[in-house]
């Protein structure tokens, strides 16, 4: 009971509201909506592992993962198990369910790196045949084709021959009987076929009158020469109707035979969901992934920049204030943590946040804070938060405040009358205004009891309080820390940043001080107060006013870096550009010297044909070659010295990519395309390896494929024809398009000689997407339809270039 009170006063279900709004079908909208928090670490870190690894499947896709198709067929699958027949809309939401989940797991299988996801498809059974024989048999319009069987056939074309016969015999009574009719029209009236005939002469066309106008002017009448026609009719659509559900009925028993395999698709394709609504929702906070940490190992919890996921979704969607971030470090030995400061100072804001982290890492989310995030796994999170926040106003009195803490320790596990520490306390405990409601004494007492109490029995408590007395704690037990939400004086208004080791002071004489109460009366109140409390509010504050100073000067520092940082990257960039401009130059020099060196032999030339027009001797001929090599050698440059050979990057290297001005992390080596993967901050992207250079300017050694090595061919003998075979034929009846586009372009690159494509008759949907496909094939040198004996127009013959 305390869990969930504890998830209510978190305001856990606002935040499951927002995942589900993520959810890419109803199935994983309502499994947010109603999100199960794990029993163990090791569900966790599955989770966790999960939302990373679609995460970085949806940072390779261009249009992210794609769940089109997949619809809640739970009920129709209950039905179908306890003999129901299904509607022709179920059968095909459980064709397009099936489809969609095997696109998924393609989309899965295709990528590297996602051993989770792998395992978690492999066992995923998709049955195309079933889904083949349910789009055979059901059209796009939910109804049941002709195709689905020879008799159902038969019957819708005696039903098109008996409505034509029908049709034909009312027209001829509209043009003979023209002056009795309203309109010329035939419409239908509870399946009988009627002509609106004008009520003053009904009896110009005797028949049975099926319907009346509003105004009672016509009247829709049934001639008798066609009513023994439209009893045969009626006779025939009720064989249809029950020739279409014995279909359903076949294909409905299909569907109950695999309804356990269906039902594992069902779940798995909601585990895939959930995974991408997180990692999609994670990457809009701007979140990063926790890691758990072991206290008893000495780990730090470490959570910076931490913000408040709901009022992040405020600010965003409901144009809140800023939010402030926290920062929270507690060492291993901390085990309570008292917060003090003003009222509306943030005190509440930042158990809440602490507890929804918690829950968000347990859930596997990523937490809205800078990396690294380390946090404990708490096997509970129980709070005791009622504020004017909460939605249980009643609870904010002392004695809801006592009620909902006997819950809290019971939950943890009461030893008795001992108070020796528990062997491995996991709990966290979240308690706003500790001890408050009472008198002043007794619930200082009180809050230091229980506050004690639970340094033995929970791994970690953050407490909220206005006793002085608490503050003292730290100085009694090193498991204990004081921190507090820093007030301005000046303004005289809280800024909602958390001091740590900083006990809060009162600032309550200040603000009556400068909101005009008498002077008098404040010193009154000093005096009333003590000095001992005056000089400890002193030194309270020039510990804030060091912090200050410290805090102004790590700014000041960062200002000059990031200054440093622009310098760098100006002084790079006129690096290039200077190294850009000597490249054109050296270039341009080149081509001088090519066309001097090019006009120097044509010079030369001439003087060459000048020599052998007459009798040259063999002292000219010697001149003139010697001059052409002094030219040559004159103005041809000099060989350039081959170029440092290069670097490779590895998984772990830090490279540069000029083009984005990042320095990033390597961590998925060069593929044999010169492709490989890198992180900068939360972004993972591929880059080309002649786009990244090492951090001292290095260009990597490009990747050379290793080419095929020759195949001799035996040319075919000429003049002989293409025989059909089982290996050049394909049988593409059945396939989707797309299936059959990639069959189609494997078999004509590895063919050498004609294809025989069997695609049938069918809607001629896929025999129109084969040939388009066919068309912009650049193997294809024409195609046409196979001889009578081979199947006609239901094969298609590929001619290969």
């Amino acid at each position: 009971m305390i869990q969930s009170e504890t998830l209510e006063l978190l305001e856990w279900h606002r935040l499951c509201q927002h995942l589900a709004t993520f959810a890419a079908t109803k199935l994983g909208a309502t499994a947010a909506r109603h999100l199960k928090i794990p029993d163990s670490q090791t569900q966790s870190e599955q989770l966790l592992e999960q939302t990373k690894e679609i995460y970085q499947l949806e940072s390779r896709l261009t249009t992210g993962l794609s769940f089109e198709g997949i619809q809640d067929i739970g009920d129709s699958l209950e039905r179908a198990e306890r003999s129901g027949v299904l509607a022709g809309e179920e059968l095909l939401a459980i064709a397009t369910t099936l489809a969609g989940a095997r696109s998924l797991r393609r989309v899965i299988d295709n990528q590297e790196d996602l051993p989770i996801l792998t395992e978690l498809v492999a066992d995923l059974r998709t049955y195309p045949e079933l889904e083949q024989e349910i789009h055979r048999c059901i059209d796009e319009r939910a109804q049941v084709t002709d195709r689905a069987s020879q008799k159902l056939g038969e019957i819708r074309t005696d039903l098109r021959r008996l409505r034509s016969q029908i049709t034909q015999k009312l027209q001829n009574i509209l043009q003979a009987k023209s002056g009795a009719v309203q309109e010329q029209l035939i419409t239908q009236r509870s399946d009988r076929f009627v002509i609106p005939v004008k009520a003053p002469q009904k009896d110009a066309i005797p028949g049975i009158v099926h319907d009346t106008s509003t105004s009672g002017a016509t009247l829709y009448v049934e001639p008798n020469s066609v009513v023994p026609l439209g009893n045969q009719l009626r006779q025939i659509i009720r064989r249809e109707q029950a020739e279409e559900e014995t279909i359903r009925r076949v294909l409905t028993e299909q569907v109950a035979a695999v309804k356990p395999d269906l039902e594992r698709l069902l779940a798995i394709a909601t585990t895939l969901d959930m995974a991408t609504a997180r990692s999609r929702y994670s990457f809009w906070l701007g979140a990063n992934p926790p890691r758990f940490i072991q206290r008893e190992d000495k780990e730090i919890i470490t959570l910076r920049n931490l913000r408040h996921p709901l009022l992040v979704w405020q600010q965003q969607h409901e144009q809140g204030q800023p939010v402030v971030p926290v920062d929270l470090l507690i060492n291993p030995l901390i085990r309570v943590v008292t917060i003090t400061g003003p009222n509306t100072g943030g005190k509440t804001v930042t158990l809440k946040t602490l507890g929804l982290a918690a829950l968000m890492a347990k859930v596997g989310l990523f937490v809205p804070a800078r990396e690294p995030v380390e946090i404990p796994w708490f096997d509970k999170v129980l709070a005791d938060i009622g504020d004017e926040q909460s939605l249980q106003q009643s609870l904010s009195t002392f004695s809801g405040h006592i009620r909902r803490i006997s819950r809290i320790l019971e939950a943890l596990g009461d030893e008795g009358e001992s108070n020796a520490p528990c062997p491995m306390p996991n709990s966290l405990v979240l308690l706003d205004e500790v001890g408050a409601g009472t008198d002043p004494v007794e619930g200082s007492a009180l809050a230091i009891a229980l506050l004690q109490y639970l340094a033995n029995h929970a791994q970690l408590t953050i407490a909220t309080t206005h006793f002085g007395e608490l503050k003292a704690l730290k100085y009694e037990d090193e498991r204990f820390e004081n921190a507090s939400v820093e007030f301005d004086e000046s303004t005289l208004s809280p800024t909602y940043r958390l001091l740590w080791g900083i006990p809060g002071r009162s600032n309550a004489l200040t603000i009556a001080l400068r909101l005009g109460l008498k002077p008098e009366v404040v010193e009154e109140a000093k005096i009333q107060v003590g000095e001992a409390t005056d000089e400890v509010n002193q030194v309270i504050a020039g510990l804030e006013a060091q912090r200050r100073r410290q805090e102004t000067k790590a700014a000041e520092a960062q200002s000059l870096l990031q200054q440093a940082e622009r310098l760098y990257k100006e002084v790079s960039a006129k690096a290039a550009s200077l190294e850009e401009r000597e490249s054109s130059l050296r270039a341009s020099q080149e081509i001088a010297v090519q066309q001097a060196i090019a006009q120097a032999k044509g010079e030369i030339a001439q003087v060459i044909r000048r020599l052998q027009k007459g009798t040259p001797t063999a002292q000219e001929a010697q001149q003139a070659t010697n001059a052409l090599n002094q030219i040559g050698q004159q103005y041809q440059p000099a060989t350039p010295a081959k170029p440092k050979a290069g670097f490779m990057p590895k998984v772990g290297d830090r490279i540069r990519v000029p083009k984005l001005g990042q320095i990033a992390e390597v961590i998925v080596a060069p593929d044999q395309d010169g492709e490989l993967s890198v992180r900068f901050g939360l972004m993972k992207m591929t880059v080309k390896l002649e786009d990244v250079e090492s951090l001292d300017g290095q260009k990597p050694e490009p990747v050379v494929k290793a080419k095929p090595a020759p195949v001799a061919v035996t040319p075919p003998p000429q003049n002989v024809p293409e025989i059909r075979t089982s290996q050049n034929t394909i049988d593409l009846r059945g396939k989707r398009v797309a299936d059959a586009e990639y069959i189609l372009d494997k078999a004509i690159s590895e063919a050498t000689g004609s294809v025989w494509i069997i695609h049938g008759y069918g809607t001629g949907k896929l025999r129109q997407g084969v040939h388009a496909f066919l068309q912009q094939h650049s193997r294809v040198n024409n195609y046409e339809p196979a001889e009578q004996a081979d199947g006609g127009s239901g094969v298609t013959v590929v001619h290969i270039k």
